[in-house]
């Protein structure tokens, strides 16, 4: 039975959605965090659960990992350096804590004699493949460092399911979106960015004519099929890895238009601003898409909610905990 569950990165914008998700159900929740990217806002109103537990870490510290999966009944792994661009700005920080740190934290899960470990992957893993829609046995040449780091964790997780007996499933989110995801910085995800500018009355920069599309996937998708694989019994779905998505793309014009359209019921006079259009970006793959099918069918996977529906929630909790906090 699932009683304690670690949660590395759980500050970040995923893990602080899934640390609540999991005291809501009543589990004892220990989150390790370094703060690198994760933010203390996100889990403050946890502190006072006596279910939770901040260890303030590093999974580049084995010793760090070793004292929090301490009495953990299952570990979800989501601690990572994310997004391309940084990676391809600085490869040596992002491999130290994607794979190193990886290492560490799967090494630390086998000595506890933990059997369950459910990792974030990621889509950038299919790199340089044409095929659409994406299934999880057709992948390319990675593009990136990112993506390098992230296939590697996929690898590792089959050797160690193999050789030591740990439960491993693996997640390939395709662009995660939803509330406490962070707008600032240069790295920020397109919704928060795009949002966050639209409700300063400023333009968005679109990298390239707009017409590149992604498989948008709304937060609760996510807390579902994470809580799936860190529950499921049938052993058929062990040692595998999903894809994470709602199995619909949209383009970013589209997504620019649906984030403007939900924000001009609270700010009518961006009704005007039109996005800016600059050079593509690096690493970027034209298209991306989904399919959800090996996830439906061995973890019961069933995405509740579309990129309109997650839009909605998403843009109106911005909206609150921007414009009206501070009014």
């Amino acid at each position: 039975m699932l009683k304690r569950i670690l949660v590395t990165g759980g500050a970040g914008f995923i893990g602080s959605n899934m640390c609540e998700y999991l005291l809501k159900l009543n589990h004892e929740v220990v989150c390790l965090d370094n703060f690198i990217t994760g933010r203390r806002e996100n889990i403050d109103e946890f502190l006072a659960n006596d279910k939770f537990t901040l260890i303030e870490g590093d999974i580049r510290s084995l010793d760090d990992c070793r004292q929090a999966v301490k009495d953990a009944d299952a570990v979800l792994h989501l601690a990572a350096l994310g997004s391309v661009p940084r990676s391809i700005a600085d490869p040596v920080t992002t491999n130290d804590i994607n794979i190193n740190g990886y290492l560490n934290m799967i090494v630390a899960t086998r000595d506890a004699g933990i059997k369950r470990f459910v990792y974030a992957a990621s889509s950038s893993t299919y790199g340089d493949s044409e095929s659409l829609p994406k299934i999880e046995e057709v992948i390319g040449k990675p593009l990136s460092p990112y993506a390098i780091t992230k296939y590697v964790g996929e690898l590792y997780a089959d050797v160690f399911s193999k050789t030591y007996g740990v439960e491993c499933i693996g997640l390939r989110y395709f662009n995660v979106f939803g509330k406490k995801q962070d707008p600032a910085g240069a790295y920020a995800a397109v919704i928060p960015k795009f949002t966050d500018l639209l409700i300063n009355k400023k333009a968005p920069t679109i990298n390239g004519d707009g017409s590149y599309s992604r498989d948008f996937t709304y937060i609760d998708n996510v807390l579902q099929i994470n809580y799936l694989a860190l529950t499921t019994s049938n052993n058929n779905a062990l040692n595998e890895v999903y894809n994470v998505a709602f199995g619909e793309s949209s383009t970013l014009n589209e997504l620019f238009s649906q984030i403007k359209l939900n924000l001009l019921q609270f700010i009518p006079e961006i009704e005007s601003i039109q996005p800016i259009y600059g050079p593509y970006r690096k690493g970027d793959i034209p298209h991306s898409l989904a399919s959800i099918e090996k996830a439906k069918k061995l973890l019961s996977y069933n995405p509740e909610f579309s990129l309109t529906e997650g839009l909605e929630k998403t843009v109106k909790w911005y909206y609150e905990s921007t414009v009206l906090k501070t009014s």
